[in-house]
Parts: structure tokens; C-alpha cells; sequence
């Protein structure tokens, strides 16, 4: 920490502290990353203390620190991509904190696993809807370990008992005096506190924020134009580019004819790469008009051939062998050999994240160091990443984050950032990079393509055997390889085998497929998005194979999964299940208990004589737990389903000749907002430790949309997207 503090004692005397000073000094912000927490001890350390008394801050955890005017800061260990985390992180931390919460400002967390590490990935990573359910406990205790001290403080002050003290509104009391200090105050006084090992956390029923539908922190400013996104990063003499990778997948530049481009105004350099061009220019106009005037020949290689019928044929196959056992119980053998028997498979395309923020990344390079601006979901493998590319020691990288337009699993990848260090490395001064729409979408990291298959026999109105089995790529395998143990991808599994029905005899097995070519990562939903659809089509198919109404037949094997149960029941109620519709529309239904919340859906929707469907209304029952913020989990929702449902309709992305064949919206569509329904939402009290919900509304439109028209038309669709051809008047399935 000395070199650390004589910088800053450096810059201090020159007048000129810089935020990047202070993150790679590690003293962000008052000395913040100086101390130095263990992510799972938020217990007891020496607090440092800082070189100048008149700019101390208490700062007892990597999370909190207060000035002696009593400004109270957050920092942030997860990214706000629009979920709505910011605003229920800081309500969680200023709840056990007593801190005044209008009062509250944030800030992005610098890169530092360590510290900012996300506890179930032991990475600094927001994915997988658990920044809230990750983070409850430990920012809780975090909270009241600074509450602790600053009452700690206040007694000794005051000389009194500290079990006669209490906190509330930024204020310590004295219960019996009436004496009050401000955290402001005592922000000096408390820093010099032992940090307490164990601290009591506050009963839910005396949450003051917790619980109650605030508005959102990152709010106004999205609304006036303040809020900045990594896109809107401007730096003193910054240039602009823009890129083209190679349309085949793998492909290579050949060569580039860059006499045109070089005579538009504006244009300024072409880099050009093993596999990519760019063109920078004094702005991104200048930038895309160049590259447009470029003529490039391609070494398009190996993958000129791969189509999607060849990814889909050995798909397929692949599907029919044996996987591997991800779990098995009772006897399959027996089960599937008793009763009535049922066989179907599922299968799902390729699909792009298409953020409204399309990728982009500004970056410095110069021979000693690398920053960054962008907006990313996983910050330290991009300064990582970013400092193999740059050719510097990860210390020398500085990643400045911003909010995401959009996130969707697209940026849990650092290749954006890695182009565009390789682009700045071969120009003078910061430059922007931003892929266009096209290249976004021909260049994405794909939702895999998914296979399942699956068995089942039936008795007494019940199912008595399921064999089920996923073939799809391994994106753990190469995102998180630790993770990948004994060929089981856990998040092919997910929600598979953890399906949440009573069956007696269950085999759940993965096949790793992975597609020639393509490369695949997360998608919003992850493993939930194939799992829950095959599942709650086929109980659907299930139900009415034995006569019994979709619901019902739910119902009977829910036993052992009583907040499912509760939230199906009253998804029946509120969605009107049961009363009589028209010809050609249907209501259909979906249950999962994915990221750890408890969500039913009903969608109701009409399928006209053409086979276009129109969606009437939506209602979903969620059980996720206690709702730190019941307003965000119902935006979420709603969100998540229109996210969902515009998959089911519209969403695949196609190969052909190593080519994507979508482009933009006009060919890879967003639902309209004229052709969203009514969304009812109803959060069901409860108070269970918080679930996830960022991701569970996306997985739970599809299956239900499937099963409405399925009521509706008496076709039972196995693959999405939507084909309409084969739910028009006079078709059959």
C-alpha cells in the first residue's frame, strides 16, 4: 500500500487526482479498494487509514463508504443492464445500513475478483439472474456490519451502553437521551471500530425498504438523456471506427483494394487484420461510409460449406446415441415398461441477443498502459483478455464499466473488447469501435441449438417413467471449464433435472453436440430456455393423452413442490382458466421452478385462418421469494415475456454456406409494441430467501404460447420457431 499511497500523495500535491489514478492505485473513491475485505469474511480487519485526515472516509467494507458529510456511497458488484439491480442492491444495502436511500449515490464496481467476485461463479460476473439471490446475504451483513461501528462509535462518544443505541435515516440515537449523530458525524470515529465478527441482521418484519415498489435510481437519468452507456463514452481527440469481419465463420482477409475509402472526408486509417478491416475516421458517419467503399476479398477457409440442414442433420443424429447420466432415479427401466407410453422430441434454433446497444468497446493503447470504456457483464476476464491482446500486465489495464443496453448474455463475452484493443493498438489516441447492426447479428455468440427427446408412460392419470435427454453444444464446458465435470454441461441440464414433478421412475442424460462452426454462449434463459419448453409442451400432450385438463393434470403431480403448486393455482384463478372461448383460441400453460423462483403462466391467443397469431393477454404468478423491490420483479416479467415470446414467434437465426442470414431487424423481428397483449402479474407474499427473475419471464412465454395454440388448433407444435404453415385452417401437423 505504500506505493499505492505515495501516488496518491503524488497527484494530491499536483491538484489532479484522476479516477483512473484511483483505480489503479486501488484507493477508488477514498481509499476504497485500499482496504482490502475478503469477499466472504465481511468480518474483522484493520480499516486503512487514509494519508489525509480531511478526505477520510468510512470505509468498512468493499461496498460502503461514507464522508464526513455524510454522503453515502454504494459500489456496485453486479451491472445494471436494465434488470433493475442497481436500485434492489442499493435498497438492500442501505436497508441494513439504516442509510437514507433518496440520498444514496452508486458507482461500478473497478474489475477485482477478489473483492467484487460474484459468490456462486467466484468471478465478477452478472449473469444467470442471481445478483440478488448471490448477493442477499452478504450485502445484508455487510450493511449492519457498518451500522455496527458507526453505532459503536456513537456510544463510545456518547459513553453509553451500545445496546441502548439504535440507527435509523442516516442517524445513530441514543434511546434514552434522545441524543442523535449523524453517519457524517461519525464517519472518522467509526473507521478506528473493530469491525464486529457477527452482527444480527434485521428481522423482514422491520424492513423499512425492502419490500416496498421504489422507483428506480437509474431511472431519470435514462429519461432525460443523462445516463451514459459504454456506447456514449467520449474521450479529448477520439476517433471512430467501425469493423468487418469475414461473413464465413473462421474466415481470413485476402485482400483489401482501399482506394475508395481512403477518399472519403473524414476517413483517417484502414487497419487491417488476419480477420477483420477497419476503417477509423474523425467520426462514425466517416467510419461506416469508408468501410462501405472498401472492396475486400475473403479467405472464407474450411467453414464455406456449413449449413444449417448439415447442423440440424448431425443434431439428429447425434441425439439417438446414449448420453450421459445427469441424474437417475427409481427403475426407468421399469417405469417406462409399465403403462401407457409416449415418445416426442423438441428442438430449438440458433438465436441472436440483438441488444438495442450494439457492441462496442473505446480503448487507449499506448506502450504502457491500456484503458477501457464499454459496458460488460464480466469485467475482469475482459481486463484480462484485454491485456493478452494489448501485450501489457493486467495491472496496467483499466476497465471503465457503464451501463449495458441490453445484455442478454452477449456480454459475457470479452471478444468485443479484445477487436477493439487490437484495432487502437495501431492508432494514435483513443478510438471508439462499433459494429454496425449486421455485423452485430452476423457476428453474435448463438444461442445454441437444442434436441430433446423425450419418454414417458402414464398410469392412473399419472406419469410413472420419464426419459429425457438434451443434445446441444457445451457452452460451460469452454465459458467456465471447472464447471464441466464428467461430461455434464450443468446448464444443458438445468431445469431438467430439477423438473419439478412427482415421478417415481426419472433419467435425466446430455449428449454434447456442438455445431460445426458456430460459436455458442449464453442467451438470456440459458438452459431453462430448451428445458422448459420441452417439458411443459410435452405435459401438455401428456394431459390430454390421458384426458385431463392441462391444469389439473399439473396439479396431481405437484405435491412435493407446494410454492409451484400455489403459484399454478392461482395463475387458474386470475387468468380465467377453465371459462369458454371462441373458436380458435386457446389458453395454455407453463409451470418451472427456475432460478430458484416459482413462476406460472397463462397466455391466452387466437390463430386466425392464415396461421398468424394474435396474443390477447398474459398472467403470470411468481413466487421468487422475499421481493426486494415488487415494481422491478413485475417490470422483469413483463420484459422477460415479451423477450420470450418474440422468440417463439419470430426467433432463428440460419446458415447458410458458413453465412448468417439475418441481417437486422427487418429479418431477425422484435414483437411489435401493437402486438402486445395485457400482462397481469401477481407476486405472491412470501418470505423465502429471493429467487431470480431477470430470466424466468423469457422461459415461460414459449411453452405457454405453444400449449395456447395447441388448445386452439389441436396441433401440437415440437419446434420453435412458430410455423405457421402448419397451424392454418385445412393443415396438419
Amino acid at each position: 500500500m505504500i506505493l499505492a499511497e505515495k501516488a496518491f500523495l503524488r497527484e494530491k500535491i499536483s491538484g489532479d487526482v484522476s479516477r483512473r489514478t484511483l483505480l489503479t492505485t486501488g484507493l477508488a473513491g477514498g481509499f476504497l479498494l485500499a482496504f482490502h475485505l475478503p469477499l466472504s469474511a465481511l468480518a474483522p480487519n484493520e480499516p486503512v487509514q487514509p494519508p489525509d485526515a480531511t478526505e477520510s472516509k468510512f470505509a468498512p467494507n468493499a461496498f460502503i463508504r461514507i464522508d464526513q458529510a455524510g454522503h453515502t456511497t454504494l459500489v456496485m458488484p453486479q451491472v445494471e443492464m436494465g434488470q433493475g439491480v442497481y436500485t434492489a442492491i442499493a435498497m438492500i444495502l442501505a436497508e441494513e445500513l439504516d442509510a437514507v436511500f433518496p440520498h444514496v449515490t452508486l458507482e461500478h464496481a473497478p474489475p477485482n475478483d477478489e473483492l467484487y467476485g460474484n459468490p456462486v461463479f467466484g468471478l465478477q460476473v452478472t449473469g444467470n439472474s442471481n445478483s440478488i439471490r448471490a448477493w442477499w446475504t452478504q450485502l445484508r451483513k455487510g450493511g449492519a456490519g457498518a451500522r455496527a461501528m458507526l453505532v459503536q462509535a456513537a456510544a463510545q462518544q456518547w459513553q453509553v451502553d451500545p445496546a441502548g443505541c439504535t440507527a435509523a435515516n442516516g442517524e445513530v440515537i441514543h434511546k434514552e437521551s434522545g441524543r442523535r449523530l449523524s453517519y457524517g458525524a461519525l464517519a472518522q470515529a467509526a473507521g478506528s471500530q473493530t469491525p464486529p465478527r457477527d452482527v444480527a441482521l434485521k428481522d423482514p418484519n422491520d424492513f423499512v425498504l425492502i419490500g416496498k415498489p421504489l422507483k428506480r435510481l437509474d431511472t431519470p437519468d435514462k429519461a432525460n438523456g443523462k445516463a451514459v452507456y459504454g456506447i456514449d463514452a467520449i474521450l479529448p481527440g477520439m476517433k471512430f471506427a467501425t469493423v468487418a469481419a469475414c461473413p464465413v465463420f473462421g474466415g481470413k482477409v485476402g485482400k483489401v483494394d482501399d482506394s475508395a475509402a481512403k477518399k472519403i472526408p473524414g476517413v483517417q486509417k484502414i487497419v487491417v487484420l488476419d480477420d477483420m478491416v477497419a476503417v477509423v475516421g474523425d467520426h462514425m458517419w466517416a467510419a461506416k461510409k469508408g468501410l462501405d467503399a472498401l472492396v475486400i476479398d475473403w479467405n472464407e477457409g474450411p467453414n464455406a460449406h456449413v449449413s444449417s440442414k448439415d447442423i440440424w442433420r448431425d443434431l439428429r443424429a447425434a441425439s439417438e446415441k446414449n448420453g450421459v447420466v445427469a441424474k437417475s432415479e427409481g427403475d426407468i427401466a421399469k417405469g417406462l415398461a409399465t403403462g401407457e407410453r409416449l415418445d416426442a422430441s423438441y428442438e430449438l434454433p440458433f438465436l441472436a441477443h440483438a441488444t438495442m446497444e450494439p457492441v462496442n468497446a473505446t480503448v487507449h493503447v499506448t506502450r504502457s498502459s491500456c484503458e477501457i470504456w464499454t459496458g460488460t457483464q464480466i469485467m475482469t476476464r475482459v481486463q484480462s483478455e484485454a491485456a493478452k491482446a494489448a501485450g501489457l500486465p493486467v495491472e496496467k489495464v483499466t476497465v471503465n464499466n457503464h451501463l449495458l443496453g441490453g445484455g442478454f448474455g452477449r456480454k459475457l463475452e470479452p471478444d468485443m473488447v479484445v477487436a477493439a484493443v487490437r484495432v487502437a493498438k495501431q492508432v494514435d489516441g483513443p478510438v471508439k469501435v462499433v459494429w454496425t447492426r449486421e455485423e452485430d447479428i452476423q457476428h453474435d455468440v448463438y444461442r445454441p441449438v437444442y434436441r430433446d427427446t423425450i419418454s414417458a408412460t402414464l398410469s392412473a392419470g399419472k406419469i410413472v417413467g420419464w426419459r429425457y435427454k438434451v443434445s446441444g453444444a457445451a457452452v460451460i464446458a469452454r465459458w467456465l471449464p471447472p464447471a464441466f465435470q464428467k461430461g455434464i454441461d450443468i446448464d444443458a441440464v438445468d431445469s431438467a433435472v430439477d423438473a419439478p414433478y412427482d415421478i417415481p421412475n426419472f433419467h435425466v442424460e446430455y449428449v454434447r453436440a456442438e455445431p460445426p462452426a458456430v460459436p455458442t454462449g449464453f442467451w438470456r434463459g440459458v438452459g431453462p430456455n430448451n428445458n422448459v419448453f420441452a417439458i411443459e409442451s410435452f405435459m401438455d400432450e401428456l394431459a390430454r393423452k390421458v384426458g385431463k385438463d392441462p391444469i389439473d393434470f399439473r396439479r396431481g403431480m405437484l405435491g412435493k413442490n407446494p410454492r409451484l403448486l400455489a403459484a399454478l393455482n392461482l395463475v387458474a384463478e386470475k387468468s380465467g382458466w377453465g371459462q369458454p372461448l371462441p373458436a380458435r383460441i386457446g389458453r395454455g400453460v407453463s409451470v418451472q421452478p427456475s432460478f430458484g423462483s416459482f413462476i406460472a403462466t397463462v397466455v391466452e391467443a387466437e390463430v386466425d385462418e392464415q396461421g398468424e397469431v394474435l396474443l390477447h393477454r398474459i398472467t403470470s404468478a411468481v413466487d421468487t421469494g422475499i421481493a426486494v423491490n415488487p415494481d422491478t420483479i413485475m417490470a422483469q416479467l413483463e420484459g422477460g415475456l415479451i423477450f420470450g415470446l418474440t422468440a417463439a414467434l419470430y426467433g432463428e437465426i440460419t446458415i447458410d454456406k458458413g453465412r448468417v442470414q439475418q441481417s437486422n431487424f427487418h429479418d431477425y423481428r422484435m414483437l411489435r409494441i401493437d402486438q402486445v397483449p395485457k400482462v397481469e402479474v401477481h407476486v405472491i407474499k412470501s418470505g423465502e430467501a429471493p429467487g431470480g427473475i431477470g430470466e424466468t419471464g423469457v422461459t415461460a412465454g414459449p411453452p405457454a404460447l405453444r400449449n395456447a395454440i395447441y388448445a386452439a388448433t389441436g396441433v401440437a407444435l415440437r419446434r420453435l420457431p412458430i410455423d405457421r404453415s402448419l397451424i392454418a385452417v385445412g393443415r396438419k401437423a
